[in-house]
């Protein structure tokens, strides 16, 4: 039987800040209403529902030291030693984030030179043919950049890509808007490496959506909730939280089954589900939406490993983080084996969709 070229993860590495942000910390915020009234119910009812509709118990929050580009290079460093490649031997390092190198004291989006040509910088890798590329493309970033690369190595342009997601969400999120509870930094980073197969391993297919015709303002950048000096002339990001789980809801489920599908897969063959963090009930509600879809009740234990608890929801560094956790042994009782079928799925601003299909 002829081999064929598939992309394999190969390595991975993440960076979880060190600074923990716990629920409590928010008891002194002052929060308002989207239409800049303060909300009425002391702070205590304002975290116990949030905690109620989230899971998120505490986030991670970078130091005021680091950058994007800086944690990115974090998590690359340690995907390269995992995989155990010469990352002069890269061909394309692509970083998924969506606001560049803020600092505390500036939020505006930096992003000249791109994040991917820093991180490169700070590997030190000489060889002018490895490409750095940056890709905006909401939370499900790290996906589209896994799917890109897949799509590099199956034309045979490249044989390793590192691929990163990496965000600082803290630094542009509204102080005075509750949502901001949700929000936290981190980074995830695999290689993906060319492998020739005779059977289907690693990236076996994959489905991507947008939706923006309808959908385009569930997250966009506004103004503060709180209109004062300690604001003015900023903006953050903005979330119509309910039509975002509505809409996560009616479409993640369908594209995840499309993509499965498309494979001749039945989720009985899948061992597990790494979905974006971002809600942690929103999840759970998908989950049992795509189960039924196939008219199955019960969800399998352990199916879907969750992180979002403990480090809240970092945007395109979800996934790859969730995956590192995984990996080295430090999520149990969650384990990924040899020929098990996995899926990535993620949402996010766009608004945009996508999963991918992995045969380990």
């Amino acid at each position: 039987m002829p081999s064929n070229i598939y992309s394999v993860i190969t390595g991975t590495g993440s960076y979880i800040p060190k600074k923990v942000v716990k629920n409590t910390d928010f008891l002194q915020h002052e929060f308002y209403e989207n239409n800049g009234t303060p909300i009425q119910k002391n702070n205590q009812e304002v975290i116990d529902k949030f905690e109620e509709i989230t899971t998120i118990t505490e986030r991670r929050h970078a130091l005021d030291e680091y950058t994007t580009s800086d944690i990115a290079f974090f998590a690359a460093e340690k995907a390269i030693e995992n995989a155990g490649i010469d990352k002069e031997d890269l061909d394309h390092i692509i970083v998924a984030h969506n606001f560049g190198d803020t600092t505390p004291t500036n939020k505006e989006v930096n992003i000249v030179p791109s994040i991917a040509a820093k991180v490169k910088f700070h590997l030190k890798i000489k060889n002018p043919n490895c490409v750095a590329y940056d890709l905006l493309f909401g939370c499900p970033g790290w996906i589209q950049g896994m799917i890109q690369a897949d799509y590099y190595i199956k034309s045979g342009d490249a044989k390793k890509v590192l691929i990163i997601g990496a965000e600082v969400l803290s630094r542009i999120s509204d102080p005075h808007d509750r949502d901001s509870m949700i929000y936290a930094d981190g980074a995830g980073a695999t290689i993906l490496e060319a492998k020739e197969s005779e059977t289907p391993i690693g990236i076996i297919g994959h489905k991507t959506r947008t939706d923006s015709y309808y959908h385009s303002k569930m997250l966009a950048m506004g103004a503060s909730y709180k209109d004062d000096e300690s604001t003015k002339n900023e903006i953050f990001m903005k979330m119509n939280g309910r039509r975002l789980y509505q809409y996560a809801l009616e479409t993640v489920p369908q594209t995840v089954k499309e993509s499965l599908d498309t494979c001749g897969i039945h989720p009985s063959e899948v061992k597990k589900l790494l979905i974006h963090q971002a809600n942690g009930k929103m999840d759970d509600a998908i989950l049992e939406r795509l189960f039924k879809l196939y008219e199955i009740d019960e969800v399998p234990e352990n199916f879907m490993p969750m992180t979002i608890a403990k480090l809240g929801n970092s945007s395109v560094a979800t996934i790859p983080t969730l995956l590192d956790l995984i990996e080295r042994g430090k999520l149990p009782p969650h384990k990924i084996n040899k020929e098990d079928t996995i899926v990535f799925a993620s949402v996010g601003a766009g608004m945009h969709i996508n999963t991918i299909v992995y045969k380990v």
